[in-house]
């Protein structure tokens, strides 16, 4: 089932976004590999800077999901305020091959 991780960055922490971003490429990169990744990118403030994140994943079961959410190293970095993860049903749009 998809779970959709709904992160807020922690205010004036666009360095660390910056800085962690590479090791988070290769992590969404490595989901994506296993076929756990839907789809991924970042929520955007008024100047078109990153200030969140929405990552769509599949998983098993929420507790699954929250792992996955963990493992993320922009979380491990403490770059997030809050993540909200919430089950999703993909019904428009879907690609093919989804």
């Amino acid at each position: 089932m998809l779970f959709a991780l709904i992160c807020k960055d922690k205010p004036e922490n666009l360095q660390v976004r910056l800085d962690t971003r590479p090791e988070h490429i290769a992590f969404l990169e490595r989901l994506n590999g296993e076929k756990k990744l839907a789809f991924a990118g970042p929520f955007l403030d008024a100047d078109g800077k990153p200030n969140g994140s929405l990552v769509v994943v599949e998983a098993p079961d929420l507790a699954a999901a929250e792992a996955l959410s963990a493992a993320d190293p922009y979380a491990k970095a403490g770059l997030f305020e809050s993540v909200e993860i919430r089950q999703w049903n993909w019904t428009f749009n879907k690609p093919a091959s989804a």
